[in-house]
């Protein structure tokens, strides 16, 4: 090993003369500068899905009335600034796309697991950087490419995120289903080979290229959550892709995988045999996997914040893995909750039921033991801080309806209603960002030296809290009042007319929490140039990653890599001076390793 520590070592010094603009900062291939661009990427991605949404809720709250900024958005898909109803599909639909996978899926999992594996685990890199690479520039590609899609002159697509058939299937269907749709399979084609890519690295990672002493049991859970997330994302991510080449066939090749008998313009199309329900079940295989796969890295970003502020150890930290495997199993059987009312055999819909309810158990587990470690903590209120116990927060609420919509009979009354959209934007939406949040302002430090304004950040918490449970909270109201989702105005049924106040409400709240989200921006960029320069171990946390020097070096570390001694969470541990031990500090004589 040492020899080829020693090697290694060498071979950067000889590198380090002859990296130019273009090796260190676009085509790099050090995890860290990975990092960042999947980050950066990400922030872009997430302005554009966050316009969409804030200009959807606009024609939800003000339907058929004239706005400016639909006309100089949306030119002649908003014809006298009134915005046209396909484009409102496609909106969502973007939308969707663009937040579930480009915001949260690159940014949660891209972004920190590239940071945080190699440095946690006691890593010089990756197991492969150019894999490393090139998994980010699919990710690039693909989001180049949807971005694309939006420009085509028929519309982008416009069939929801899910994309079912037959609407996505035939490009007749409407505007969006003809090239838009195809640029849409294009893109996620490549970003699903990014991702696998990402997570084969990030697995041979962790289970080859840990440092001497760490034994998976001392791994931080932060490293644990990624692991397991990668393995789903190699599990559920192929099946996604088998489905949208089948849909490909479909479109182009005149199969009918997904279409049996249709009439369209009263024609009668020659498809047969066919099924749409195969393609939920192949779509939501993946969909909802893909769930805690932007849930998972928040959950491990989150264990480690609370932790570390807390100033006291994890509570259960066998019980936290052994809960993150659980989640891992069971995410994979559940997908049929998202089918209850698709024509299904109603017999699934009770084994489904069955499965869904068992994974709420794993899921309370993890809240009960972050509320613990928060019992009697010695906590320090730092915007990092703020935005996990956000994330507590609205994991439980927005984890209790999900009780609802995993009965097949409570579901039946709320399917498809704002009660859904109310329920996953807080447990995945809302939380995940959350955990993306936090995850950003405490690791911030590490990845540009610099720290982030706090006030800046406490005012970016307290007013991206208060929006978002004044958006999704009155949402539930109005999805058990019957409101359908996906409808861009309702104004044709006196049934939903009591509804409409509500709707201008949340608009409210969307308006002024996407705006908020500038100052977030502008103290990001800003600190970059001007923000204050961080010490070594600004939280004073135990993990490994503080041990590396601030100036960042192909390789993380002068010299020797650290060797481990004990667990990461050595917090307020009696007979030491300070109230943290790093883990590379030898155990004293007579000190006993906690055995969590």
């Amino acid at each position: 090993m040492s020899a080829h520590a020693d090697s290694h070592d060498h071979d950067d010094h000889g590198h380090h003369h002859k990296e130019t603009f273009v090796t260190k900062y676009i085509f790099s291939q050090d995890h860290k500068m990975i990092a960042k661009q999947y980050l950066i990427t990400g922030t872009i991605m997430g302005i554009i899905g966050v316009m969409m949404s804030m200009m959807f809720r606009m024609q939800i709250a003000w339907p058929e009335e004239p706005n400016v900024l639909f006309e100089a958005l949306l030119g002649k898909w908003a014809p006298g600034g009134v915005m046209d109803a396909d484009i409102y599909l496609a909106l969502v639909t973007i939308h969707g796309t663009i937040m579930v996978f480009f915001v949260l899926t690159a940014g949660l999992s891209g972004t920190f697991s590239n940071l945080l594996i190699p440095l946690q685990i006691g890593a010089r890199d990756m197991a492969s950087g150019f894999l490393n690479m090139v998994s980010y520039w699919l990710f690039f590609v693909s989001s180049v490419v949807m971005v694309i899609s939006l420009f085509v002159e028929a519309g982008p697509a416009a069939a929801g995120w899910t994309i079912y058939p037959p609407l996505s299937a035939l490009p007749l269907a409407q505007a969006g289903s003809g090239m838009g749709m195809t640029l849409w399979l294009v893109s996620m084609a490549i970003f699903i080979a990014s991702s696998l890519l990402g997570s084969l690295n990030y697995i041979v990672t962790v289970l080859n290229l840990r440092t001497k002493g760490m034994s998976m049991t001392r791994l931080p859970l932060t490293i644990w959550a990624f692991f397991i997330t990668a393995v789903i994302g190699v599990i559920s991510f192929p099946v996604l892709l088998s489905a949208a080449l089948l849909l490909i066939m479909d479109r182009s090749f005149g199969t009918s995988f997904f279409l049996s008998d249709i009439f369209i313009q009263g024609e009668v199309l020659h498809y047969q045999g066919g099924s749409p329900v195969l393609f939920e079940h192949l779509f939501w295989f993946l969909g909802h996997p893909e769930v805690y796969i932007v849930i998972l890295p928040a959950m491990g970003l989150v264990s480690e914040i609370l932790a570390t502020n807390s100033r006291k150890p994890i509570f259960g930290y066998r019980a936290m893995i052994v809960s993150i495997l659980a989640i891992a199993f069971l995410s994979t059987i559940v997908w049929g909750h998202h089918m209850f009312i698709s024509g299904m055999n109603p017999f699934l819909g009770s084994v489904f039921t069955f499965t869904t309810l068992l994974i709420a158990i794993p899921s309370a587990v993890k809240a009960f033991n972050w509320i613990t470690t928060l019992w009697k903590g010695n906590l320090q209120m730092n915007p990092a801080m703020l935005f996990s116990i956000g994330f507590v927060s609205t994991f439980i609420t927005g984890g209790l309806t999900g009780i609802i919509l995993g009965d097949s009979a409570l579901d039946i009354n709320v399917h498809d209603t704002y009660f859904v959209v109310a329920h996953f934007h807080l447990v995945m939406g809302i939380s995940a960002l959350y955990g993306m949040f936090a995850g950003i302002y405490h690791w911030y430090p590490k990845m540009f030296g610099k720290m982030l304004n706090k006030n800046l950040g406490y005012i970016h918490f307290w007013v991206t809290a208060i929006c978002a449970y004044g958006v999704f909270f009155p949402m539930h109201f109005i999805g058990m009042a019957g409101l359908p989702r996906r409808y861009y105005t309702n104004s044709n049924f006196p049934l939903f007319d009591d509804t409409q106040n509500v709707q201008v409400i949340i608009t409210a709240f969307a308006l002024i929490g996407g705006v908020v989200q500038l100052l977030y921006l502008y103290n990001f960029f800003a600190s970059i140039f001007y923000g204050k320069k961080t010490v070594q171990n600004p939280w004073r946390s135990t993990t490994l990653e503080w041990t590396a020097p601030v100036k960042h070096i192909h390789g993380n570390w002068e010299g020797e890599i650290p060797h481990v001694h004990r667990w990461s969470y050595d917090y307020s541990k009696p007979g030491h001076d300070d109230d943290f031990v790093m883990q590379n500090v030898p155990l004293k004589e007579g000190e006993e390793e906690l055995h969590h």
